[in-house]
């Protein structure tokens, strides 16, 4: 990306000087800049970064809290929540008065229709795979009952799939099922969708009747996204006046907004975890030793700085910190090259010598970024790294279609669905069975998968058990090192100084709440 000329920066500056005054008097429209297109107005199909409206549109039964908080959840639509002794079922009892946008009630029948809808059909309906039934036991009672013990205060919380929505809207959803693909909302959020141009803007208006109220002055009654799919041109429009927040600025630019004291900026973990599975079906990374050997000669500060301008964390396995079950408890390599020089020569390749191909998604620009990084570590060792670009769908279907004569090494940038990377990440990509969806480093470990398997089935009703289960299950990862680990990418804001209330949570990383976000005192 390219930086802005200094004079354009500083004529861009004054005028966002002038746009916060303008815009501290009027809390009519918070006005946003956002990548985030619409693939579905669908609470129940949605999948993708329309997550960003819909939070503000609908809600769930819980929230998650982000990590470090006093308590792990916090009520949405459910005001309290158990979990029976032998964790195989969960009942929430929710909030009274509550209205969806529609003006109809929410009860019972409203929760248990959604949930079973987003069971059926949803793009995240795997969440819901321990659930049994989901019974109404009164009117403003549910019981989620399981099949085994599962963490469903964590699957109630997640971002996709768990959407309350008005009965009325799933009658009309039934009967056509495109219904909410004209652009309707039928949640009972703080906001209402007002408008929506397709890859041009979303308005969202306060919805009256929230059961939060509106009784605390600043809160803006509007929000007007405009869909922006280039960063510097986020920037422009945030440094012109033209938006009120930017929520994609280039990475390039972090130093320039966290010295302008306009502008407060948030540094921020994110759940946004980069790997690299190397493919140990064939030689030479069938040999432990030698993926030892590649996993000490990466270079992981070098790889921070350069592919995420500073702003990560080398991480601890493939479960992003901040997000359940990590732990600083799991070990991690450092770049050694005479350790790595080592082993390569007791795995019978002294100097190295062999040719590793290397593909990475070629729109994803922070692998664009440190893939030459790592190369050139690697050449320090004697292995030779070929770079190849592919879209990521052709790099998915290379990696699918025979292990045998599929990429060396395979760069992925990976997310949990919800609050639970052991259910999720450690399950999806390395556990042996036939069915994860991402184990591309074809790893098999009997132990591992029996780890993970128990603390699975013990997470809903040991969780401290089950995380110890997980670090150790972690640890032989690490150590047999079908991946390279490379980092948990950070990530930054940078809000106008006549805004507050802005708050990023990792649980929801698609997602910005408007509500809070009012006019500075």
């Amino acid at each position: 990306m390219t930086r802005l000329p200094s004079f354009v920066r500083f004529v861009s500056l004054a005028l966002a000087l002038l746009a916060g005054v303008v815009a501290a008097q009027s809390t009519t429209a918070l006005r946003v800049a956002s990548t985030a297109s619409v693939t579905t107005w669908d609470p129940s199909l949605s999948f993708s970064t329309e997550a960003v409206y819909l939070a503000n549109i609908y809600e769930p039964l819980l929230w998650a809290n982000p990590a470090g908080a006093e308590e792990p959840f916090r009520p949405a639509l459910a005001t309290s929540w158990e979990a029976a002794a032998d964790g195989l079922s969960w009942t929430f009892h929710l909030r009274e008065g509550v209205k969806f946008h529609d003006g109809a009630t929410l009860n019972a029948d409203a929760v248990v229709r959604s949930i079973e809808r987003h069971m059926a059909i949803g793009g995240a309906a795997f969440i819901w795979a321990p659930v049994a039934a989901v019974v109404a036991v009164d009117d403003m009672t549910v019981r989620i009952d399981l099949e085994y013990p599962a963490p469903v205060d964590l699957i109630a919380a997640s971002l996709y799939g768990a959407w309350i929505v008005s009965p009325a809207a799933l009658d009309a959803a039934a009967a056509d099922e495109t219904y909410f693909e004209a652009g309707i909302g039928a949640g009972t959020g703080p906001y209402r969708l007002v408008e929506y141009t397709p890859d041009a803007e979303v308005v969202l208006g306060a919805f009256d009747d929230y059961w939060g109220g509106w009784d605390e002055p600043g809160h803006f009654q509007n929000v007007v996204v405009r869909i922006v799919s280039d960063q510097v041109l986020q920037e422009q429009m945030l440094l012109a006046g033209e938006v009120d927040m930017a929520l994609s600025l280039p990475p390039t630019s972090y130093a320039a907004f966290a010295a302008d004291p306009n502008y407060d900026v948030h540094t921020v973990v994110t759940p946004f975890n980069y790997v690299g599975f190397l493919n140990t079906t064939r030689p030479p990374l069938d040999d432990i030793r030698v993926r030892q050997a590649i996993s000490y000669a990466v270079p992981y500060d070098d790889i921070i700085a350069v592919g995420a301008e500073g702003l990560g964390t080398q991480s601890r396995g493939p479960v992003p910190q901040g997000i359940y079950p990590w732990s600083e408890e799991v070990p991690r390599y450092t770049q050694d090259l005479a350790k790595a020089r080592q082993l390569l020569a007791e795995a019978g390749h002294e100097g190295g010598g062999f040719t590793l191909r290397l593909t990475y998604a070629a729109e994803n620009i922070i692998e664009r970024a440190f893939a030459p990084v790592m190369a050139d570590a690697l050449a320090d060792i004697g292995i030779k790294v070929e770079i190849e670009p592919l879209l990521f769908n052709q790099q998915w279907a290379l990696a699918k279609a025979d292990p045998k004569e599929a990429q060396d090494i395979f760069l992925l940038l990976y997310w949990p669905t919800y609050s639970d990377a052991g259910s999720d990440n450690l399950w999806s990509m390395f556990h042996s069975s036939e069915t994860p969806f991402f184990n591309l480093s074809y790893w098999k470990n009997p132990l591992f998968d029996d780890l993970v398997d128990e603390a699975i089935e013990l997470t809903g009703t040991d969780r401290a058990t089950a995380q110890a289960l997980y670090v150790d299950a972690m640890t032989i990862l690490v150590d047999e090192a079908p991946a390279l680990f490379f980092m948990d990418a950070g990530g930054w804001y940078a809000v106008p100084t006549y805004l507050e209330g802005f708050a990023y949570n990792i649980n929801y990383p698609f997602a910005t709440f408007f509500y809070p976000i009012r006019l500075a005192d």
